[in-house]
């Protein structure tokens, strides 16, 4: 099976024939070479936790796996790395995640949620994909590592180049690859020269420091994937959760009768629609059995997060959006020792973007003229674009902004 049939236009319905009829099968994954894929969720659940799957690419078969060639100061990131190094350098950074540190960037991020959404003015239309759920994540991220303002616009420009390659400009990403790689090499010559209290200038004193230490190509590669991850998989939780809102107005009205309820629809948003359609590559240390198929060691193994989410043996009537289910358990932002580094802080940005965008604008619709447009990526789910119109609420006030926090904060406490 090639694995860009009905995968883009139609996922899951592809995959809901899949995990009928072959829930691990050969296919033709995205580069081209041969993979398993994996669909159903009691597989990819007890996959992603399988050490014998690795995700070191030296592990891959010769003349199988190809992927993204990247330099080797990109390269040496989490993506590529299984314990010990994976589990050294997760701890390392670790500590920038956490829920304390994340509860204290709650503020910043509703200050600029709301700055994104004063730019809207009272009433209008407008792409929010491009005026607010890209910009909030990227200006968090940034902003957390110590990016300047002025390369903010270019590193958004990369990182959609590299989730969605252009047929049409097969160099694109190469050049991509290396105005990153050259951001990356300045900016942190530049926090040598001068740290600040950022992310970044933390990580160069772990690495010039005893102890623990990055190399310099993990050094560069952890901050590469931190930016990269951060934007990415933010931007499009947060516009695939809004779209899924509007798509279903019985659950956008409960959502906003009941603020509190926000945290647990996000982890519903997230099953229903997340950011991923596949977790990223492994590779079988040995030959392993998944499901009912053995699958030699070194072949190609792709699990699909947005297949298992939608198995209906773990969530009854599965391709139903019901922000009152229990969704614990998805895997949208991944399980075991790789489950998502930033899925707490990727959780608050979204709770936060939605209690903003739907108590200032709590009559946001889709557009009318234009449909929204998704990515043309077999791995990443997200828009390019959603068209809303929206009007600002009659009563708006900073009094009512600060009741919304405080009531998703309490909430998410609770959780």
């Amino acid at each position: 099976m090639d694995l860009a049939d009905g995968l883009i236009d139609h996922p899951y319905d592809a995959y809901t024939r899949l995990r009928d009829t072959a829930p691990v099968h050969r296919i033709a994954g995205p580069d081209g070479s041969p993979a398993w894929l994996v669909t159903r969720y009691d597989d990819v659940r007890e996959a992603l936790a399988d050490p014998r799957l690795s995700l070191d690419k030296r592990h891959a078969a010769p003349g199988t796996y190809r992927g993204l060639a990247l330099p080797p100061a990109l390269d040496a990131n989490l993506l590529n790395m299984d314990p010990p190094d994976h589990t050294r350098i997760r701890r390392l950074v670790g500590r920038a995640f956490t829920p304390r540190r994340v509860d204290q960037l709650r503020a910043p991020v509703r200050r600029t949620a709301d700055r994104l959404l004063d730019a809207l003015g009272p009433h209008g239309t407008t792409d929010l994909i491009a005026s607010y759920a890209a910009p909030l994540p990227i200006t968090v991220i940034c902003d957390l590592l110590g990016v300047p303002d002025e390369h903010r616009r270019d590193f958004r420009e990369w990182t959609d180049t590299l989730v969605a390659p252009d047929p049409a400009r097969p160099q694109a990403a190469k050049e991509a690859v290396v105005a990153m790689l050259g951001f990356f090499t300045r900016l942190l010559a530049d926090k040598r020269k001068e740290p600040a209290d950022d992310l970044l200038s933390d990580l160069i004193a772990v690495r010039e420091g005893d102890g623990d230490r990055l190399s310099e190509d993990e050094l560069m590669s952890l901050a590469f994937l931190i930016l990269f991850a951060g934007y990415e998989n933010t931007v499009q939780l947060i516009g695939n959760a809004v779209l899924a809102l509007l798509r279903h107005p019985e659950q956008l009205a409960a959502l906003r009768a009941d603020p509190s309820r926000i945290p647990a629809a996000v982890e519903e948003l997230a099953r229903y629609d997340g950011p991923a359609l596949l977790a990223i590559r492994r590779f079988p240390t040995e030959d392993v059995t998944i499901g009912d198929v053995t699958v030699p060691a070194g072949d190609t193994v792709l699990l699909s997060l947005a297949a298992a989410d939608r198995d209906p043996a773990r969530f009854p009537d599965p391709d139903r959006l019901d922000l009152g289910r229990d969704a614990s358990g998805h895997l949208a932002l991944g399980h075991g020792i790789h489950y998502c580094l930033g899925a707490p802080l990727a959780r608050a940005e979204t709770e936060i973007a939605l209690a903003a965008l739907l108590e200032r604008y709590p009559d946001v619709t889709l557009a009318d003229d234009a449909g929204p447009r998704w990515r043309r990526s077999l791995r990443a789910r997200g828009l390019l674009t959603l068209p809303v119109s929206y009007s600002t609420a009659e009563k708006n006030s900073w009094v009512e902004k600060d009741s919304w926090a405080e009531t998703i904060s309490r909430a998410e406490k609770n959780s």
